[in-house]
């Protein structure tokens, strides 16, 4: 059998591919890393040459005897061996780790001479100060510059406005002053523009109106006057608006009705005034509005009833007037309404129990009437409803109330009357204020039932009970305040009640100006239930009795208020061991001896009154000014502020 010879035409496939990567190599031929350029490495040198700390070693791989592009860390540079990418930020992050660094030093004008960099990383590094040299405005390269979180002062040079192609530029939280620059408004490549947390002065430049690609404006925390320039309406980008905490005055301009893609909207913390626009229907992405904290005055518009994505408004602290709009309750997408602390009159729109999806609710502070529309009962997803200090005169709370599942209800001053309701029992109320109204009668047992409450306020109203051996049970309460009732009894099932650890303990404590009687459990600084307050008021009530030393156990403790309880002997010298000690009012006891020396020289305390005891001796030096008037009412005692004492 004749075996057949192979073809001359077929090349083995080993052949080809070695042809075929010789082809590839001549057409394309592999470009190879120049070394850095010694330009560039000079002017990294230069801006090393300027620091004088840096803890964490973050330029340590910089030296001149190696290569810039291939050694140094947080450097990168093109084929041509130009540095085109510096990052050393002060705070990184990966899956398995956190770096949270600094550096001293100051930004070295040497840097303007990197021709090719692209982009600039020099945030979170705490201690680099001094000025952003203006050098950096030669720079026409840069997409991106961040030096954010540092401690840079002096005003943000015009040359900034020459870095033409930069798309984010991120200089908050230093110490910069003087006005922003209007040549900022350049820049017209800028998506994100931050300059919040510093010291700038003047107005937000007009300039920015041409800034159309800008997505992100965060202006706040500086001292920017003037108006909301109307020019801002031209920067249609437009979706994270922040010029909070600034001293803006002015109107809203209407222009900024044309800014459809805003999601996001901060202006509290300023001084504006005049109506909320109509314009404001033009907003058709708003999210998240926030006007809080200015003059805004007159009513709210009927448009705003088109803010179909609205899920957050936050209105409080301003000056609107006039009745809430039935409009708002086509708003069916909010989940959080603040209004409180306006003049808003007349009643509360029934339309509001469209609002299904609603979690907070907070009307306080208004001049709104009742009743309370019924249509609320739909609101099945709301934790918290404030409706405290408006003039609804409820006499009783609804008992559809109970449905509602609330966890924090605030009813103060709404004039309740009478006794409490039952239902109260079974509610998962973590927060209760029934405070400023005229609820009278005892102290149910069944309110040791509530054992989901953290904060309880009954303060200002007309309780004779003692306080009921139930109250033990409430293991979450952390804030208590039970002031000017007609409360007697022991205190014990207060300060001996049970706690869920790590919660359940006391927070604060005000049972002033009541009939409570005592003494005070002379192991009251020693109770888990009190060793994490911050306040404790007891003044006002019958205790007599001494000060018990172990309140100087209380190392958290920041008030102590135990005026006009009868409270005799001395003040002990263990209050000197609650170092955090702000405030200490004895007053109007008959306490005897001299005042210790440890309390009068304890750091933080800022307001002392001991007036109208029995004490006696030399008033100790201590670090605040008080006025005599904190000493007066006892003969015994002379020194600073009282006349001198005599030889």
């Amino acid at each position: 059998m004749n075996e057949r010879a192979p073809s001359s035409s077929a090349a083995p496939p080993l052949q080809l591919l070695l042809l075929l990567l010789v082809i590839l190599q001549f057409l394309f031929p592999v470009a190879h890393q120049a070394a850095c350029s010694e330009a560039d490495k000079a002017a990294l040198l230069g801006f090393k040459s300027g620091i004088v700390s840096d803890p964490s070693n973050l330029l340590g791989s910089w030296n001149s005897s190696t290569d810039c592009c291939e050694s140094w860390e947080g450097v990168s540079c093109n084929h041509a061996g130009r540095v085109v990418w510096l990052s050393r930020p002060g705070l990184l992050s990966g899956d398995d780790f956190i770096l949270d660094t600094s550096m001293s030093g100051t930004i070295s004008p040497a840097l303007g001479d990197l021709a090719h960099l692209v982009h600039l990383d020099l945030s979170d590094l705490k201690h680099l100060a001094g000025s952003i040299p203006p050098p950096l405005g030669k720079l026409t390269r840069l997409t991106f510059l961040d030096l954010h979180g540092n401690r840079l002062t002096g005003s943000i040079p015009d040359s900034v406005g020459r870095l033409i192609g930069l798309r984010q530029l991120y200089v908050g939280l230093n110490q910069f002053t003087g006005e922003i620059p209007p040549a900022i408004g350049n820049i017209l490549a800028l998506t994100e523009l931050d300059l919040s947390e510093n010291h700038l002065t003047g107005g937000i430049p007009a300039s920015f109106g041409a800034l159309v690609s800008v997505t992100k404006l965060d202006l706040h925390g500086n001292n920017i006057s003037g108006g909301i320039p109307p020019e801002i309406g031209g920067m249609a980008a437009l979706s994270y608006l922040d010029l909070s905490g600034n001293r803006l005055t002015g109107g809203i301009p209407p222009e900024i009705g044309g800014l459809s893609r805003l999601r996001l909207v901060y202006l509290n913390g300023n001084q504006l005034s005049g109506s909320l626009p109509s314009s404001i229907s033009g907003l058709s992405s708003i999210k998240f509005l926030r006007l809080s904290e200015n003059r805004l005055s007159g009513r709210l518009p009927e448009s705003i009833g088109s803010l179909s994505k609205l899920e957050r408004l936050i209105l409080e602290n301003n000056r609107i007037t006039g009745a809430l709009p039935e409009a708002l309750g086509r708003v069916v997408t909010l989940s959080e309404l603040y209004l409180a602390n306006n003049r808003f009159s007349g009643k509360i729109p029934a339309s509001l129990g469209n609002l299904t999806g609603l979690q907070t609710l907070d009307l306080s502070r208004n001049q709104l009437s009742g009743p309370i529309p019924p249509e609320l009962s739909a609101l099945k997803g709301l934790q918290t409803l404030d409706l405290s200090f408006n003039p609804l005169n409820l006499r009783t709370i609804p008992v559809w109330f109970s449905s509602l599942g609330l966890f924090r209800l605030h009813l103060a001053g709404t004039g309740l009357v009478g006794a409490l309701p039952e239902w109260l029992s079974a509610s998962p109320l973590s927060t209760l204020d029934l405070s400023s109204n005229k609820l009278s009668g005892e102290l149910p047992n069944w309110i040791g039932n509530m054992s989901t409450l953290a904060f309880l306020n009954f303060s200002h109203n007309s309780f004779r009970s003692s306080i009921p051996q139930s109250f033990r049970n409430l293991s979450l309460l952390m804030d208590l305040d039970l002031r000017s009732n007609r409360l007697v009894g022991k205190l014990e099932p207060i300060f001996r009640k049970s706690f869920a650890d790590p919660l359940g303990r006391f927070n604060s404590i005000d049972i002033s100006n009541n009939r409570f009687s005592g003494p005070i459990d002379a192991n009251i600084g020693n109770l888990e239930s009190t060793d994490m307050i911050e306040k404790l008021v007891l003044s006002g009530n019958p205790l007599k009795g001494k000060i018990p030393p172990s309140i100087g156990n209380m190392s958290r403790l920041r008030v102590l208020e135990l005026s006009g309880n009868g409270l005799v002997g001395r003040i002990p010298e263990e209050l000197g061991s609650a170092r955090e000690l702000v405030a200490v009012d004895l007053s109007k006891n008959r306490l005897r001896g001299k005042i210790p020396g440890r309390v009068m020289g304890l750091v933080n305390l800022q307001r002392f009154d001991v007036s109208d005891n029995r004490l006696s001796g030399k008033i100790p030096a201590y670090n605040r000014s008080f006025p005599a008037k904190c000493f007066r009412g006892n003969r015994g005692l002379c020194g600073t502020p009282l006349p001198p004492c005599r030889c």
